[in-house]
């Protein structure tokens, strides 16, 4: 037992809603628990309830919380708004780490790559008390071949009490889960073979019978977690929160836009300007291809330093942004492209605009976020979701705009639900800007469709809700979105 001379008040400063004390109670008798509740119902707070019980019951001596290094910042604001306690925040060098892990902290707080770097300083922790750990977030590591993975798997065993956290366990195919689940039970439940539970849990694309073995595996993939995992949705936690209306909105393509667009889908290339020099882009790649049509429906100048046209979209999002502020609102455009960030901040200055993305420091990042949630003249925040989808709060905003959306669902529902959560008062007005005709539609498929794979594989609804809804028409539309129709070719 860790001898502390004075030890701060294990009672909380803010009253739990009854589902998150449920989960508290659930979660501090297990072993090892996966708690999966949709983005936006607190599981900050239920972290911080549960890490001080274990440590309040003497199960354990200290808790380790492991986040996203962007996300360091926030957790030391909901620790100390939620608890009595301080967190020892653990950074990446060797001389920080050595110091906090001889102090008598019970509560740590650190990042992913923290764990990479030094995974031996964690392990030689390990042995010197009783330690439990919380990974949010933990889509981190659904990849079992990256480093930062390895390094987690590596030091499960050490771990007293495990926990993961996350509102998109399947972050965007149904095979994420695995690694998540293998650190927890270490491939008790999902079998220890990655290769065979990706191959059958992999989305189908034409077959037939792939898709029946796929619903197979996937109708009972929940059940064979179901003993550790709690679930909730908004519609299943009891909380009820104001009503959240999804809209696409279709946007006709620019001229100047449309022939650029064209050009990639139909000869694979283009001649366009990059760091001042004519260039042929080559984008024979499928993968490749689906990008840049992507970024020439957004924004055309992502590709072509020429293009001076304005883009389809940009005249839908400024109507809306306006029509959000003369209700006194804010708005959050969504982009999966750094450039487009600074371009729509540029372009929307005059409502005291803010940015985020991934090409800025933290630090900056945190001072755009805190501009835009307390500064009553920045009426608009542009952000990547990869800088600001997870672990953040933006309920001063009720409207959110996805300029363009990428592949991926994690991207998508993560960011959509950073004003769609507890402390949200107004209506949630979410809009996709679409252009027609264009990969933006089959992007909307391909959501569509992950999603409900999603769904079905977290327990959310039953096989034949899944097969009322589901589509698997995103795999044979690709070809058509990747060869130019005649309609199209005529614009030209």
């Amino acid at each position: 037992m860790l001898n502390v001379l004075k030890e701060a008040s294990f009672e909380s400063r803010h009253k739990s809603f009854a589902f998150q004390l449920e989960t508290v109670e659930a979660a501090a008798r297990l072993e090892y628990a996966a708690i999966f509740h949709e983005q936006g119902l607190g599981k900050t707070k239920i972290a911080i309830d549960l890490a001080l019980t274990w440590i309040h019951q003497d199960a354990l001596d200290s808790v380790i919380i492991v986040t996203k290094k962007s996300l360091v910042r926030n957790w030391e604001q909901e620790i100390a708004m939620h608890s009595h306690f301080r967190a020892k925040t653990l950074r990446q060098d060797a001389k920080t780490l050595f110091y906090a892990f001889n102090s008598p902290a019970r509560l740590y707080l650190t990042h992913y790559e923290a764990c990479k770097s030094a995974p031996d300083a964690f392990a030689l922790f390990q042995k010197t008390r009783r330690v439990g750990v919380i990974c949010d977030e933990s889509q981190k590591i659904k990849n079992p071949h990256s480093s930062v993975c390895r390094a987690m798997h590596s030091l499960s065993p050490g771990f007293k009490r495990r926990v993961i956290m996350s509102g998109t366990p399947i972050a965007n195919r149904p095979y994420d889960i695995w690694s998540q689940i293998w650190f927890l039970d270490h491939g008790e439940s999902l079998g220890k073979d990655f290769e065979t539970f990706k191959r059958q849990l992999n989305l189908p694309e034409d077959s037939a019978i792939d898709q029946v073995e796929f619903e197979d595996e996937l109708s009972g993939l929940f059940a064979k977690i179901k003993s550790f995992t709690i679930r909730k949705t908004k519609a299943s936690s009891g909380l009820i929160l104001p009503t959240k209306e999804i809209e696409n909105v279709s946007c006709e393509f620019a001229p100047l836009q449309r022939r650029l667009y064209v050009r990639f889908q139909k000869e694979l290339k283009a001649e366009v300007l990059r760091d001042g020099k004519i260039v042929t882009d080559d984008a024979e790649v499928v993968l490749k291809r689906l990008l840049r049509l992507v970024q020439v429906a957004s924004n055309p100048k992502l590709v072509d330093e020429s293009y001076v046209e304005i883009p389809a979209k940009f005249h839908r999002l400024k109507a809306i942004v306006e029509t959000a502020v003369a209700k006194g609102s804010k708005v959050i455009i969504w982009t999966s492209f750094t450039e487009n960030a600074d371009w729509l901040a540029e372009k929307l200055v005059s409502f005291g605009s803010a940015r985020v993305h991934g090409k800025m420091s933290i630090d900056d990042r945190n001072a755009a976020i805190q501009r835009f949630k307390t500064d009553a003249a920045c009426k608009v925040l542009v952000a990547t979701p990869g800088a600001a989808k997870e672990g953040l709060t933006l309920t001063v905003a009720n409207f959110a705009v996805f300029y363009d959306r990428s592949f991926s669902l994690d991207d998508y529902l993560q960011a959509q639900d950073r004003i769609h959560r507890i402390s949200q008062t107004a209506t949630c007005f979410i809009f996709n800007l679409l252009v027609e005709g264009s990969i933006d539609e089959w992007v909307g498929d391909l959501l569509a469709a992950k999603h409900i794979a999603a769904q079905l594989g977290q327990g959310d609804i039953d096989r034949s809700d899944f097969k009322q809804r589901m589509s698997y028409e995103f795999s044979t539309r690709l070809a058509e979105i990747l060869t130019p129709q005649p309609a199209a070719e005529n614009h030209e």
